[in-house]
C-alpha cells in the first residue's frame, strides 16, 4: 500500500476485497477459470509428454481423460455462473 493513503482508505479497500462482499457468481467464475486452466495445462502436458508414456506420474491416457473431465467441470461451472448472474439481475440472489 502506498504511504499516502489513510488508515480508513486502507480498511475500506480491504473490506471491498473481502470474500463476504463477493457475489456467488464471481466466486464461481474464478473457480471455473482456475479449473479450466488446470485442464488445459494437463492436456498440453499429455500431448507434449515424454516418450516413456507417462505424464505427471500417470499414463497419457489417464492424463487426457483427467483433462477432459476438468474441462467439462469448468464448462458446467461457467453455465452455473451464467445462471447465477441471471438470478442476480432479477434480484433472486441465492
Amino acid at each position: 500500500m502506498p504511504k499516502g493513503r489513510s488508515k480508513q482508505a486502507r480498511l475500506s479497500i480491504c473490506k471491498n476485497l473481502s470474500q463476504k462482499n463477493m457475489k456467488p457468481s464471481k466466486l464461481m467464475h474464478i473457480g471455473s477459470v482456475i479449473v479450466g486452466f488446470v485442464g488445459v495445462l494437463t492436456f498440453i502436458g499429455a500431448l507434449v509428454g515424454g516418450a516413456d508414456d507417462l505424464v505427471f506420474g500417470v499414463t497419457k491416457f489417464d492424463a487426457l481423460f483427467c483433462s477432459a473431465i476438468l474441462i467439462l467441470i469448468a464448462t458446467w461451472l461457467q453455465i452455473g455462473t451464467i445462471h447465477h448472474m441471471m438470478l442476480e439481475r432479477k434480484g433472486e440472489v441465492i
